[in-house]
């Protein structure tokens, strides 16, 4: 998986195996994880294969080879991938069930159905499944419920006494790499700063919504979660960071078979950024007082108000539940309890990549707003 330089003519390349013969099969690739990896790999000079539900084009990365497939069906991912030879996969992907047991019957099986389908190939060097701190948390039934881990979070912990879809993605990869002789990672994110529509965890353009819905209505952008994310110490992940680690794993013999948590490297408390963030955005904060704000509550009636912005401003989406997801930030700012993870595995093992948080939110909104997501604030005269 090495560098070339990019073609110099305008017509979009015939995509073609990179120079050591590799090829990277982005599965979830038009999501918020997906996309930025699929970046970097075509940055990197890699024949990209990304395999979506919707095989929709990645924009700006025409030389991505898209694949169609429900990744809930078996058949029809061995039928996408039959002809196909990857050398790298990786799982960014993921279903959200009514049931943790219905998460691991179907996210799990994701897992093994991709891996049984790229196996008549033989051509697999590396799989690398990216997962999230619901491995040291618990699933979302049990979240934060019983004994958990002290922070920061460190990779050998044992696992948690619940049912996790996460435990058993990373047994069928385990079990897939003893059988094919493969090498893996495991990549455990915090929230992740990213772009993506119609994602299911997507913060950093939710907040963005939020922030126009507030200024539309002359709203305070208030802080929805607790007390403890507030006045806590966090730390978050950028999803081209999180690219970068998932392609340094990918090609790095020290990081071979090992699960590896993923950070900016920053930490940061809430009462501190979140000022900061309402000042780019245009809008008058407003901290924790007395009780969580969660945002599905505040956002109840934001779906014409948003679609009035959206079909003013020209913007890409008319329906905010393409845009935001009210759940998964309340999720996440709504935490009892302190999340933090430890990066010392993979500074050891070489990985010295690093984000500041605070520029992240800020970089993402700047690419929101030119790419039409999300409007820009008024400029202040």
């Amino acid at each position: 998986m090495t560098s070339s330089d990019a073609p110099s003519s305008s017509v979009p390349p015939v995509p073609t195996p990179a120079p050591d013969g590799s090829t990277a099969l982005v599965v979830g690739a038009t999501g918020i994880s997906g996309a930025a990896l699929s970046a970097r790999l075509v940055d990197a000079g890699c024949h990209v294969l990304g395999l979506s539900r919707s095989g929709r084009d990645l924009p700006g990365l025409e030389s991505v080879e898209t694949v169609r497939a429900d990744l809930t069906d078996a058949e029809e991912l061995r039928t996408a991938l039959a002809d196909h030879r990857p050398t790298h996969v990786f799982l960014t992907a993921w279903a959200r069930q009514d049931t943790e047991d219905e998460n691991i019957r179907v996210n799990a099986g994701m897992v093994r159905d991709v891996l049984d389908a790229v196996r008549a190939g033989g051509s697999v060097r590396h799989v690398a499944l990216l997962t999230g701190l619901k491995h040291y948390l618990g699933p979302f039934e049990a979240y934060g419920q019983g004994e958990v881990p002290d922070t920061p979070f460190h990779e050998d912990e044992e696992r948690l006494p619940h049912k996790n879809f996460y435990y058993a993605q990373e047994d069928e990869l385990f079990a897939a790499a003893e059988r094919d002789g493969f090498t893996w990672s495991v990549h455990r994110a915090h929230t992740i700063i990213g772009a993506a529509l119609g994602n299911a965890m997507n913060m950093g353009q939710t907040l963005a919504a939020y922030a126009a819905i507030c200024r539309e209505l002359d709203r305070p952008f208030v802080f929805p979660g607790s007390e403890t994310q507030w006045n806590g110490v966090t730390d978050m992940t950028d999803a081209d960071l999180l690219a970068e680690q998932l392609h340094w794993a990918a090609t790095t013999p020290a990081a071979a078979d090992t699960a590896f948590n993923v950070a900016n490297g920053d930490v940061f408390r809430w009462r501190w950024l979140w000022p900061r963030l309402a000042d780019r955005l245009g809008v008058r904060p407003e901290g924790y007082a007395d009780a969580p704000r969660p945002l599905e509550e505040q956002m109840a009636d934001a779906a014409p108000t948003w679609r009035t912005i959206a079909e003013r401003e020209g913007l890409r989406e008319t329906d905010v539940d393409r845009v935001a997801s009210w759940w998964h930030t309340d999720g996440d700012l709504g935490r009892e309890m302190e999340c933090l993870t430890d990066l010392a595995r993979s500074r050891r093992a070489g990985f010295t990549g690093h984000r500041v948080t605070l520029d992240a939110f800020l970089d993402l909104f700047d690419r929101l707003e030119a790419d039409g997501v999300v409007p820009a604030p008024p400029v202040a005269g």
